[in-house]
């Protein structure tokens, strides 16, 4: 294992693996990614591989919008069938209140540019026909949202990552970070030390864990969400559905199974991987609600994965107050496939030059000293 390294990644899910490959596309080489594990075991092989660009809050959006734009291309850039399909997200409401949040928050969307729209009951029916309307007040739709195949795009960063000289170090554990001044300058294994140039958080719900060790103190919070899948059925709906009123959410992959899942809202913060019964009767019963016609379906497996929750539902991204070698990218909350492509681009011009966007400025660590606007859309 190399004992230096100008940038030391923690964690190989898509943040640390979208970062390796463009820092190394910009010829930044001498670059060591750390996974506890393999690539792809931590939030991002669970998640529902969904991308949606409709949120409440301006950076969610324009760093899911910029994400859009890149995974459009990952495919022939990264040379892997990453699957993705933008079919579209349908956003159901079902009170009076919701669809007035709905309203507000597609005219801040368009307002960036995001092609959303307001829908009725029955033209939500037209995208999804075998919706039961009479659940829903109201829905919001986009065109241009999708998902894609979470362990695809991982494979197709780190390959091309490793061909262009990354290192990734599987089942190497940091057990510790040693900080000098305003400096790391340490990253202690479980296979020995590497004297780092920059080090980058990428550990997603472990995110706290890793920056305590170097005496800094993050708001996020580890929170399971279970997701299930079923047995395959003709294909018939391209869409992905949320809704804003319980949490639940579910698509169709290219397979044929129903894949989705739903938050329980007396979820304590912890490690908890284990599935429950609890959450299969919770997440079918809505699930039937919406579209009944699925009511004869088998489940065939359910498993749990680990949102790193901030205060405001958005990222903590780029350089840490008082240790100017250490660099924050975690905080996701649920969203960090449908927006790591964005925050890499983001994090390795950081990097390249030296110069903070505005979206590494508002979502710094510093920004929670002051009262700040949370997300609002947060499902599953």
């Amino acid at each position: 294992m190399r004992r230096t390294a100008d940038v030391v990644i923690i964690g190989a899910g898509v943040t640390g693996a979208a970062l390796a490959y463009e820092l190394a596309r910009r010829g930044i080489r001498n670059v060591v990614v750390l996974e506890r594990r393999f690539p792809c075991s931590g939030a991002t092989g669970r998640c529902g591989g969904g991308i949606r660009q409709q949120f409440t809050t301006t950076h969610n959006i324009r760093l899911a919008m910029e994400s859009v734009e890149h995974y459009g291309t990952l495919a022939e850039e990264l040379g892997v069938d990453i699957e993705f399909i933008q079919g579209g997200y349908l956003i159901l409401a079902e009170t009076e209140e919701e669809r007035e949040a709905q309203r507000k928050a597609v005219a801040l969307q368009n307002d960036l540019g995001l092609p959303s729209r307001l829908l009725t009951p029955e033209e939500a029916a037209e995208i999804l026909p075998l919706l039961d309307i009479t659940t829903i007040k109201s829905a919001t739709y986009c065109p241009t949202d999708g998902h894609a195949n979470p362990f695809r795009v991982v494979e197709g960063y780190l390959r091309r990552a490793r061909e262009l000289g990354v290192v990734l170090e599987k089942f190497t554990e940091v057990v510790d970070l040693e900080p000098r001044g305003e400096r790391i300058v340490e990253v202690r294994t479980s296979r020995g030390p590497i004297s780092p140039g920059l080090v980058v958080n990428a550990a997603g719900a472990w995110s706290g864990e890793i920056s305590r060790m170097a005496g800094v103190e993050l708001p996020n919070k580890p929170v399971r969400h279970e997701i299930a899948i079923t047995e395959p059925v003709e294909f018939f709906m391209e869409v992905m559905v949320i809704s804003i009123h319980n949490g639940i959410y579910f698509s169709q992959t290219m397979e044929g199974q129903i894949i989705g899942g739903i938050g329980l809202p007396d979820e304590r913060p912890g490690y908890n991987l284990s599935s429950s019964l609890r959450f299969l009767r919770t997440y079918s019963r809505e699930l039937l609600r919406y579209v009944p016609a699925l009511g004869q379906l088998s489940v065939l497996r359910q498993w749990a994965g680990l949102y790193d929750v901030t205060p405001d539902a958005q990222p903590i991204l780029g350089p840490t107050p008082g240790l100017e070698n250490f660099i924050q990218a975690n905080g996701y909350s649920g969203h960090g496939f449908m927006i790591a492509p964005a925050v890499a681009r983001h994090l390795a011009d950081y990097i390249e030059k030296g110069v903070k966007s505005e979206i590494l400025e508002k979502l710094s660590l510093e920004r929670f000293k002051e009262e700040i606007r949370g997300e609002a859309f947060v499902v599953g």
